[in-house]
């Protein structure tokens, strides 16, 4: 365990499985003490689709993205956290969708929040103007660009880590810490490789299973 946890911040949008499986990872880092997470929202509709991303409030990641803040001013980081497992989690391992009503009270209520917040805070237009303030100021700032991007203490901001599968304690710990030290070696821009598989959710295999069907018809 460290000494004291680092304070970082993680953008994250809850469509995106690789975005999903880097968080459990970091859930567990922050169980371990290592890390406390300030939970941040990152519209991957805004950046993919522009101003008709910025005009969609009600469908998509939009609505959880909103309650997440909610949640946060509610009730704090850590059931931000939880939320945010929550609904990524009926996404990815149950192959809901992000904006299903049903399973967005399910991910309030995992947080301890009333779901009965959501009318109210998805029929308010600040809300999804506090996602869109939150999305710039990460853009702009951090010059955050997907998900995940994880923001240290110290400001310096790295893409990723993409896993395909959650590392085991041992193994999270270390992950950890040579992240963080390329994430503050300034001198270290960028690696890649292809990608040695995907992770086994459910969300992964619908959309395999989609393509086909759409290979099929064409």
């Amino acid at each position: 365990m460290a000494a004291t946890p680092e304070q970082i911040r993680f953008y994250v949008d809850p469509r995106c499985p690789w975005c999903y499986q880097t968080s459990r990872w970091a859930r567990r880092l922050e169980a371990l003490g290592e890390v406390s997470i300030d939970w941040r929202p990152f519209s991957l509709e805004v950046v993919n689709k522009g101003d008709d991303g910025r005009r969609a409030p009600d469908s998509g990641s939009a609505p959880a993205l909103r309650l997440l803040l909610a949640v946060r001013a509610l009730a704090g980081h850590q059931a931000a956290g939880t939320f945010y497992a929550a609904i990524a989690g009926a996404v990815h391992q149950q192959g809901r969708a992000a904006d299903d009503p049903d399973a967005l009270r399910e991910a309030l209520t995992a947080a301890g929040v009333d779901p009965n917040i959501a009318p109210d805070v998805l029929a308010d237009p600040a809300s999804w103007d506090a996602v869109l303030a939150e999305h710039d100021a990460g853009s702009e700032e951090h010059r955050v660009f997907g998900v995940p991007t994880i923001v240290l203490a110290s400001g310096d901001v790295m893409f990723g880590p993409i896993i395909v599968e959650v590392p085991d304690d041992t193994e999270a710990v270390e992950l950890w810490r040579h992240f963080a030290w390329l994430t503050r070696n300034r001198n270290f821009a960028e690696v890649k490789r292809h990608r040695s598989g995907a992770p086994d959710l459910e969300s992964i295999r619908r959309h395999r299973a989609q393509r086909v069907r759409e290979s099929a018809a064409a």
